[in-house]
């Protein structure tokens, strides 16, 4: 059993690492993109882009039947979470620099720890619960209002995160009866309608060259979400959460070597505290599952 344990928490960790790392290469290409184009016409040629692929590769996932769900109030709650998640963090990806905004962002795993007790029946004891509090605590730090900071930005990625944390939650309890196409395209038709309210005066014809980029950024939006909802379908989000910090590194290396974007103190310390919550809770995971 516990060979079992480790072998679907290694399958897991794998998807997850997929979905980490393809986010990364989508928050670099929303970087680059929302220096020229609107974040409305960004969110809809994106989530277009990557609702058509999964379309197209439903073969692989058993057709368009795999689309179909009678769970329709649980996919509008996780549309509307994503509208909240994609907007927020994008938002603050065009006004901040980016590890300032994958730092916040990932407060989600704490968030995750801190809502499974109630929403996912996991039980979360005191050592937990103190480095849930801590992790807010470094969030704080990073979040601190000040005439060099733009609070308006970080509060955006903050709410961002709660989205996120709840899209992995319903991820998880939808995992049994749920396809991951139908959990990807809905999340990505939420923010499309959304955006496409306001596309009119918000859209200008792109570059020959940035299409490319477009086109990048919406490949990378299917691989994270096939990344992230394989991986919270195998193994619970308590336990692989923790492991989303890893991105971390790669948001720092790239703000520093295409943006000269170098963190200050406040956002290295709050950092540094999200990350041992984080680690803190994972050991503690890990030591179960032996």
């Amino acid at each position: 059993m516990a060979d079992n344990n480790k072998d679907k928490f290694g399958l897991a960790l794998s998807y997850l690492l997929l979905g980490e790392f393809s986010g990364l290469a989508l928050d670099i290409s929303a970087k680059y993109i929302l220096q020229q184009y609107s974040l409305i016409q960004f969110i809809f040629v994106r989530s277009l882009i990557a609702a058509l692929i999964f379309i197209a590769i439903c073969p692989l996932y058993g057709g368009l039947g795999s689309i179909k769900t009678r769970k329709w109030k649980l996919h509008l709650l996780r549309a509307l979470l994503s509208i909240i998640a994609m907007f927020g963090f994008f938002y603050g990806i065009s006004r901040m620099p980016l590890v300032n905004a994958v730092t916040i962002v990932y407060i989600a795993p704490l968030i995750v720890t801190a809502l499974s007790s109630s929403l996912l029946n996991e039980k979360v004891g005191w050592p937990r619960w103190t480095a849930v509090i801590a992790g807010f605590f470094g969030a704080l730090i990073i979040l601190r209002p000040s005439a060099g900071s733009n609070i308006e930005a970080s509060l955006s990625v903050f709410a961002s995160a709660i989205g996120f944390a709840l899209l992995a939650i319903t991820a998880r309890k939808m995992a049994k009866t749920e396809s991951v196409i139908a959990m990807s395209v809905y999340v990505l038709i939420g923010p499309m309608i959304a955006a496409a309210f306001f596309l009119p005066n918000n859209y200008i014809s792109p570059e020959g060259s940035d299409w490319f980029i477009f086109l990048f950024a919406g490949i990378a939006s299917v691989f994270t979400w096939i990344g992230y909802i394989n991986a919270y379908k195998r193994y619970s989000p308590v336990s692989l959460a923790p492991f989303e910090y890893l991105a971390l590194i790669g948001a720092a290396i790239a703000g520093y070597y295409l943006w000269n974007e170098v963190p200050d103190k406040f956002v290295l310390i709050g950092a540094s505290i999200i990350i041992g919550s984080g680690i803190f809770i994972a050991r503690r995971e890990i030591g179960k599952s032996q």
